[in-house]
């Protein structure tokens, strides 16, 4: 099973977003039972905190339920559980590889790289433009389906 992080800087917006999104998309291809997915903060700014509630009604609007959801801290033993670390923009990869003290087995990108125009995320947080950040983690999740079901085949096709 691949294991997939989701990161961003207070895991109340952006990070658990791409996780809801993801699970959702890995249940319309039939593939939840081969990829896990969750999301974790770089601060601990918001630990312990529901989904920011305009992230909240966002989702449940397009059916996903993000009840019991709450921020937890990425640690540096995540890095042996997890395959791969996304973060939202170029601070969330600093942070995670502060935290991991590197990235020796390049686990971590961000999760626009997975789309034709790599860039951040954009933050709600600051930006208040919450349809515009659904829009940016939907395409990156696009992408990063995409990926995983290029690596997923790879891994069959070395098993059979």
């Amino acid at each position: 099973m691949i294991k997939i992080l989701f990161i961003c800087h207070g895991n109340i917006c952006r990070s658990p977003m791409a996780e809801f999104i993801l699970r959702d998309m890995l249940e319309r291809t039939g593939k939840e039972g081969e990829i896990a997915v969750s999301s974790a903060a770089v601060s601990r700014e918001e630990l312990g905190n529901p989904v920011y509630p305009p992230v909240e009604r966002l989702l449940r609007e397009h059916g996903m339920d993000p009840d019991g959801k709450r921020a937890v801290l990425l640690m540096a033993g995540d890095y042996a559980v997890y395959d791969y670390f996304i973060g939202m923009d170029d601070e969330n990869l600093r942070d995670m590889q502060r935290i991991f003290h590197g990235d020796p087995a390049h686990k971590c990108s961000l999760l626009l790289d997975y789309t034709a125009a790599s860039r951040p995320v954009a933050d709600p947080w600051y930006t208040w433009d919450f349809q515009r950040t659904w829009d940016d983690v939907q395409e990156g999740c696009q992408g990063l389906l995409a990926f995983l079901q290029d690596r997923l085949a790879d891994f069959s096709a070395s098993q059979g």
